[in-house]
């Protein structure tokens, strides 16, 4: 199916279902309080399809699938007739209009709630925590491969996924955090990642690799794919799987090149043990010193590695009802990593985290391809992403609305025309410019 949307296509879906359900939270609430609703709109533009009920509430679907909107009864807007009054909007008391504010983001909350729920019972695959190479920090801190990982700073970790959400939070906050894993033998070790030497200016997936935490399941078995005819190592075959080089265990391929770089001497043979149809087969080969392509010079033997593609090998799976706590738990979590990034973004002046529809397009794209699970649950995070972010009170966004309400009860009248537009111009000119920083980091931004 991904082959037919592709990214575009997996992003008007997403983007469409998620603010269908945020306006129709307006909508429901707003007709609960006997609001008139003019018009729902799924979409911008010129409307491609039109449709009028009993309550004269006109159903748009429009030309741009991105957004939507809830047009009230309001006389802010246009003259009201003497005999609708009671039905504006703007008519209503405070704390309904509040509570139609606040109905859009909640039905966003409601509808991660039960995506993840869905998520669950159906059974999201991931891959075990459990690492494979270890580089810059984590082996600073004396992580091993074979770890597997069991908390993140004192939360569980069940999958990679877990891990890496824990790890990346930790890694935007710059703090040490501990590490509690099972070791290879069977032993726990508890060990502390010095998050605070992290450089400054990294975003979540760059900060991951400076920590040095790689998933076993991406690394390749050095198992032999390709032989070079006449380098130093013909006698080898295809499938052959390389144990060890001069007695030290080489389970990967990076383990295989990284001894060979180590122990090769100019014209002095590497002594290989080979598993070879399930026998062990010892074979000397004797490096030659060349470029491998990328302008260095080191040791070569002239073999390639067999491709593999990394499988998922666990399973997050729940019966209906132990779903529903594993959802409120998965909720509560991404809330507090969600609610932490946008406090980085306005406390700090941190906007590696922000990213825009170009991401979401890609991730949206990724997600369909790795299966139903894993779209439902990345539509999941979107839901509670866009709950959140439309609670800050910003002008334009639903926790503006509420922040101008608050203050109407606390004046006891409704603010002026001219400081609800000066409101609108901030917030405007405010969400302009996150948007800016978003596609800056999705499209322009330097590697470091």
């Amino acid at each position: 199916m991904s082959g037919v949307f592709g990214s575009i296509g997996w992003l008007i879906v997403s983007i469409g279902i998620l603010v269908t359900f945020h306006e129709f939270g307006h909508f429901v609430v707003a007709r609960w309080f006997g609001v008139h609703v003019l018009r729902f709109s799924v979409g911008f533009g010129k409307p491609l399809l039109r449709r009028e009920d009993a309550r004269g509430t006109e159903y748009v679907v429009s030309m741009i699938p991105l957004g939507g909107y809830v047009k009230m009864l309001d006389e802010r807007e246009f003259e009201v007739p003497e005999q609708d009054l009671h039905r504006a909007h703007n008519r209503k008391p405070v704390w309904q209009r509040m509570l139609i504010a606040a109905a859009g983001p909640a039905f966003n909350f409601l509808l991660s709630f039960v995506l993840l729920w869905a998520t669950f019972v159906i059974g999201l695959p991931d891959y075990q925590p459990l690492v494979g190479h270890v580089d810059g920090l984590a082996a600073q801190a004396g992580f091993q491969p074979g770890d597997r990982l069991l908390r993140v700073g004192g939360a569980q970790v069940d999958t990679w996924t877990d891990a890496g959400m824990l790890l990346a939070t930790a890694a935007m906050d710059r703090k040490p955090v501990e590490v509690e894993v099972v070791r290879d033998d069977g032993g726990h070790a508890l060990r502390t990642l010095p998050l605070q030497q992290l450089p400054s200016g990294l975003d979540d997936t760059q900060s991951l690799q400076q920590v040095g935490l790689f998933p076993q399941q991406f690394e390749v078995p050095s198992v032999v794919g390709k032989v070079a005819p006449d380098g130093p190592a013909a006698q080898l075959r295809v499938g052959d799987r390389i144990l060890a080089v001069d007695g030290e265990k080489t389970p990967w391929f990076r383990d295989l090149q990284r001894v060979v770089r180590a122990q090769a001497r100019a014209d002095a043979p590497l002594h290989l043990s080979i598993e070879r149809a399930g026998r062990i087969v010892q074979i000397d080969v004797t490096p030659h010193f060349g470029d491998p392509g990328d302008g260095s010079r080191r040791p070569l033997i002239g073999i390639e590695a067999q491709p593999t593609t990394a499988a998922f090998d666990g399973l997050r799976q729940y019966g209906p009802i132990q779903a529903l706590g594993a959802s409120g738990r998965e909720m509560g979590r991404q809330f507090i990593a969600t609610a932490g990034m946008l406090k980085r973004v306005f406390t700090e002046g941190s906007t590696s985290g922000l990213h825009s529809v170009v991401a979401i397009a890609t991730t949206a794209d990724a997600a369909a391809r790795d299966g139903p699970a894993w779209f439902l649950f990345f539509l999941a995070l979107l839901s509670l992403g866009l709950g959140i972010i439309n609670l800050l009170p910003i002008p334009i966004l639903d926790g503006g609305h509420l922040l101008y309400y608050l203050m109407e009860l606390v004046k006891g009248r409704p603010l002026s025309e001219r400081t609800l537009a000066v409101g609108q111009f901030v917030g405007l000119v405010l969400l302009g410019g996150l948007m800016c920083v978003a596609f800056y980091n999705d499209l322009l931004r330097p590697s470091p």
